[in-house]
């Protein structure tokens, strides 16, 4: 990715719409205003102005709104400008056309904005991913855990925890400098630092505990609809998603390939899966069917089982389908429920609700990433060697090793090829 010259994107979402916004950042925004509206003078910052847009050679294109944030107060830390125009394709295409003969000015690349903002230190890699995150939020639950990213809450416990390292790293190599004569004074560093060492380690623990509920909640959970031939499984299927997403029929082996539905319950987002119908076949076809049916169900995070023998437990609810039928005699354990009149849907989206709370992390602290939790756990790590190294030397090099993976987390320490990776995911204007 190139970091210099002056960028401009699409800010806004597709075309055509009511109002079309383009991002310019960098350091001719200036000029750029200056041109683009035929010497009017600069709007104040951070307040709109109506304002007249003309081609280079005069000719008016639009009357519409700019917003001019100097720099370093602004998204990227660089000057930029805001350009609120009619959604119109042809007229966006002008805009940049206009904006490309400007020497200096190129269309950004995907993320760039944001890279510039982390470059300038107006934010730091969690609160990068997770501005990735906010954008990509479909449910209340992924937008609750992107905000708790994007805002800086998981950049301030980060600086926090590096403050107490850093503490602890100085007094570690302050140990090096005593001689063999003040041993006392040693021990009673070395058993500060282990109790120090080991806090520090708990609460970066304590934020990693709800990687995995957290995980749930950024790529949703997977829930397979089990069960013999005719037990209702496409039925099911449909009434919880209250569309015609699965074909119903009375003949066995209808459903031969998984069906897809996303839904959003209670604020999660779920991939409800529909399954060939579990029983011995020769049919060819069929028995790939069931081979894949098993296999989405052994790797789904919850099972929604309408088999006769079905057994509840932490990852399965039984349900009893095709209670209308069956009346007050449904069999045994499980959720009654019919696709038919409604009865118990209610109820098994509860309970899925309910799996589904109990799964997602507790904290106000949480991984947004697999990146986040992968140098929290080498931070850890080096941490827990530390504490228990036998010679000041071992214990500072391992505190070193705890700060470049805090570093790392926050992008202190940084590769070009880790930065590429994580702003490829955003779009061309943010």
């Amino acid at each position: 990715m190139t970091h210099s010259g002056t960028i401009f994107a699409l800010a806004s979402g597709a075309l055509p719409a009511a109002v079309a916004i383009i991002r310019v950042s960098g350091a001719e925004v200036r000029s750029v205003l200056t041109r683009l509206t035929g010497g009017a003078p600069l709007p104040e910052p951070r307040r709109a102005a109506l304002r007249t847009l003309r081609t280079g050679d005069g000719q008016e294109l639009e009357r519409g709104l700019i917003l001019f944030f100097p720099g370093p107060a602004s998204f990227t830390g660089e000057d930029v400008a805001e350009l609120q125009v009619t959604g119109s394709v042809a007229l966006v295409e002008r805009l940049y056309a206009e904006l490309s003969r400007i020497e200096g000015l190129r269309l950004a690349e995907a993320g760039e904005f944001a890279r510039r903002a982390v470059a300038n230190g107006k934010l730091d890699l969690t609160e990068a991913e997770g501005l990735a995150a906010l954008i990509d939020a479909e449910t209340e639950a992924q937008l609750g855990q992107a905000l708790m990213a994007a805002g800086g809450r998981f950049r301030r416990a980060a600086e926090g925890w590096r403050a107490d390292l850093l503490a602890i790293a100085a007094d570690a190599e302050a140990e090096l400098d005593f001689g063999e004569g003040e041993a006392d004074v040693e021990d009673r560093i070395r058993q500060d630092a282990e109790l120090r060492i080991d806090s520090l380690a708990a609460d970066i623990e304590t934020a990693l505990e709800g990687h995995v509920g957290a995980r749930l909640i950024r790529r949703g959970a997977t829930l397979a609809v089990s069960g013999p031939p005719n037990a209702g499984k496409s039925s099911l299927v449909n009434a919880l998603s209250r569309s015609d997403a699965a074909i119903v029929s009375d003949i066995p082996g209808t459903t031969r390939d998984a069906i897809e539905v996303p839904l959003d319950i209670a604020g999660f987002r779920v991939t409800l899966i529909d399954t060939a119908g579990l029983r011995d076949t020769d049919d060819p076809i069929e028995r790939m069917g069931v081979a894949r049916a098993r296999e989405k169900a052994a790797n789904a995070d919850l099972v929604l089982d309408l088999g006769p023998d079905a057994v509840a437990d932490e990852r399965t609810l039984v349900i009893a389908a095709k209670a209308d039928l069956h009346g007050s005699n449904v069999r045994g354990p499980g959720i009654p429920v019919s696709a038919r009149t409604g009865e118990g849907i209610e109820q098994l989206l509860s309970a899925i609700a309910e799996w589904l709370r109990q799964r997602a992390p507790g904290g106000d602290l949480v991984t947004t990433s697999e990146r986040q939790k992968a140098h929290l756990e080498d931070c850890v790590a080096a941490l827990q060697l530390a504490a228990k190294a036998p010679d000041p030397v071992l214990r500072a090099e391992e505190l070193r090793a705890a700060l470049t993976s805090l570093g790392r987390l926050t992008g202190d320490v940084e590769t070009e090829e880790l930065l590429g990776a994580i702003f490829s995911r955003f779009c061309i204007g943010k």
